[in-house]
């Protein structure tokens, strides 16, 4: 009867947090896409537009995009355009689910580990209700945070079959899980010091005999763990450094970076309890008082001292302590990846480990109290009513991007990243001149910023000012001689004043840099069709189809040189596949009308 009771118990508990998930995040199921990655991991990324195809399989096993290795993470965004296309809110909804998922599996996993029902439901209810979640969740290209974290949670029910059962296939399956989970976001290469944690409570593998505090076959059976967070760790570090991720020591002094990692340690136990003020982006400072570090390294080590030195009689506080301490490490800011100073992303897993002190800690001195349970139910009910109407405010803000980053200008002072995107995310509404504002804004915050420079470019070439447009295109080149955009673009403006020999050479560089991208080779295309170079041109479209099918205007151009060069049968159904892509592409369609006019 027990065991059905509490079986029960768990059920609904796990019903409650559903349902408490989707009415703090449904809205996600109405938002856009956002100008801030996410047309990198989606919408302007054409091996995962197209979804699950041999080649995009292939590329997201093979390819370093977005300073970043994690195949696992590309192929759920292939998996969601199979399904979806480009419509957003279902994009979203995916990330509800897996965080839905992931609430279900924390709760389950400490309920198995611990047999303690309410505490492990605590914690699992501020794992899903907290505000500083909401990024991870209502930001699509965060995919990462979410679908990770499953193979986190999956890794531990794993290895608790293990513990419970030892096998080689149990332990293989807990290592496979593992390996996925890094596949997904290396974030988790702190996965085996988390296990060593759980060793030492709630399973008690460390004092298996009181003469040995430390099991030894449980440090043992880590080391393939411990290997793989290696080459993990080795992997990310050349893809960040390849993508121009790390920060420099001359930009980021590491006395700068240890007191930057101080502060945000103590900065999210503070957002921890009072979440609000939250953003998308938080600069970093330009100053950091000195009593402030020092005061954040007091409080830490306090903190540590007092946690370890009452480790016997609440080693679920030491435990959780260290598991925040550790599992933030990688996102830190000792290694400086970007520019910023902290993200709410960083917590998803990291706050699990405070969640367990306050609910551990809640229940022993309800206990010790005597305190009511009605008292601690209540308590509960006011908590989670709380959490839900705070998240749901927050959520709010992911609406598009002109809320998310307008809220970031309004809760941070000297945001180049914010203005950026805020002015992006205008040009895009073709709102030029407002867009050139938070540009300039950016470029005085930050005059070296290499991204406010080529948008900036962008903007003046659609207003039609080559040469402001040309003088922002070089100095992207000079900032970052690598990139990509500043070439094709820098190509098609001089094309469009006539100098196409001039573009042909930015062309050139474009593809020696990234031989796949399919704009540039459409564009350079056109250039050499101008040229009269028709033989060169036509590979040139074939190559930007082969590597993006779905390219209308590749279509529309490969037509346009085939009618020149008289092969009307070609030409015409290069202009009928361009409209069934885009049926409004006006010049395929001018383009078709005469070459069915010419064949006649």
């Amino acid at each position: 009867m027990n065991q059905s009771r509490d079986k029960q118990c768990v059920f609904w508990i796990c019903i409650v947090l559903a349902i408490a998930s989707i009415i703090a995040f449904e809205q996600v199921r109405q938002f856009e896409f956002v100008s801030y990655d996410d047309g990198d991991y989606v919408t302007k990324n054409p091996y995962v537009r197209v979804g699950l195809t041999n080649k995009s399989i292939t590329w997201a096993f093979t390819a370093a995009h977005a300073s970043n290795w994690h195949p696992m993470t590309w192929l759920s965004h292939m998996l969601d355009c199979n399904l979806f296309g480009l419509k957003s809110g279902l994009h979203h909804l995916t990330n509800l689910l897996l965080h839905i998922a992931n609430t279900l599996l924390l709760f389950v996993i400490l309920k198995r580990m611990t047999g303690a029902v309410w505490p492990s439901a605590f914690v699992a209810a501020a794992f899903a209700l907290h505000p500083l979640h909401v990024e991870s969740v209502a930001w699509i290209s965060q995919r990462k945070d979410v679908l990770s974290s499953v193979f986190w949670f999956l890794t531990m029910i794993a290895y608790l079959h293990y513990v419970r059962r030892p096998g080689l296939g149990r332990y293989l399956l807990t290592l496979l899980a593992f390996a996925l989970g890094l596949m997904t976001k290396p974030m988790l290469v702190t996965v085996p010091f988390v296990l060593l944690l759980l060793d030492y409570w709630p399973l008690g593998r460390f004092h298996q005999t009181g003469k040995r505090p430390i099991s030894y076959p449980a440090v043992w059976e880590k080391i393939p763990f411990f290997l793989l967070s290696a080459a993990s760790s080795a992997v990310t570090l050349v893809a960040q450094q390849r993508g121009g991720s790390i920060g420099s020591a001359a930009v980021y002094p590491f006395g700068e970076r240890v007191a930057n990692a101080l502060l945000s340690y103590t900065k999210y136990i503070g957002k921890m309890v009072w979440p609000f003020e939250l953003t998308v982006f938080y600069p970093f400072p330009s100053v950091m008082p000195g009593w402030q570090v020092a005061g954040a390294f007091l409080l830490l080590a306090a903190i540590s001292f007092g946690v370890i030195k009452g480790a016997r009689q609440r080693p679920y506080a030491v435990v959780g302590w260290l598991w925040y301490l550790g599992t933030l490490v990688p996102v830190i800011g000792l290694v400086q990846v970007g520019s910023q100073a902290m993200a709410d992303r960083y917590t998803y897993l990291p706050l699990i480990g405070l969640f367990m002190i306050a609910a551990w800690g809640i229940s022993e001195f309800s206990a010790r109290r005597r305190i009511k349970k009605v008292w601690l139910t209540a308590s509960a009910g006011v908590l989670l009513s709380l959490l839900i109407t705070t998240t749901w405010r927050q959520v709010g803000y992911w609406e598009n991007s002109v809320a998310l980053f307008s809220r970031a200008l309004a809760v941070t002072t000297d945001n180049p990243v914010a203005h950026n995107n805020l002015g992006y995310t205008l040009s895009t509404q073709g709102k030029f001149e407002k867009a050139i504002t938070h540009y300039l804004e950016a470029l005085r915050l930050y005059p070296d910023s290499a991204v406010a420079h080529y948008n900036l470019g962008n903007a003046l070439g659609n207003l039609d000012k080559p040469s402001q447009a040309i003088y922002h295109y070089l100095e992207v080149l000079r900032l970052n001689p690598k990139h990509t955009g500043a070439h094709n673009n820098l190509g098609n403006v001089l094309a469009k004043q006539g100098k196409l020999n001039d573009a042909v050479k930015h062309y050139s560089a474009a593809l020696k840099i990234d031989p796949e991208n399919p704009k540039t080779y459409k564009n350079f295309g056109a250039v050499l069709v101008r040229l009269g170079r028709l033989g060169e041109a036509i590979p040139l479209f074939r190559e930007s189809l082969q590597n993006y099918p779905g390219y209308p205007d590749a279509h529309s151009d490969l037509g346009i040189a085939l009618a020149i060069q008289g092969r009307m049968a070609e030409a015409i159904a290069h202009f009928r596949k361009a409209l069934r892509l885009e049926p409004g592409h006006v010049n395929a369609a001018h383009a078709l009308e005469l070459a069915l006019a010419a064949r006649q």
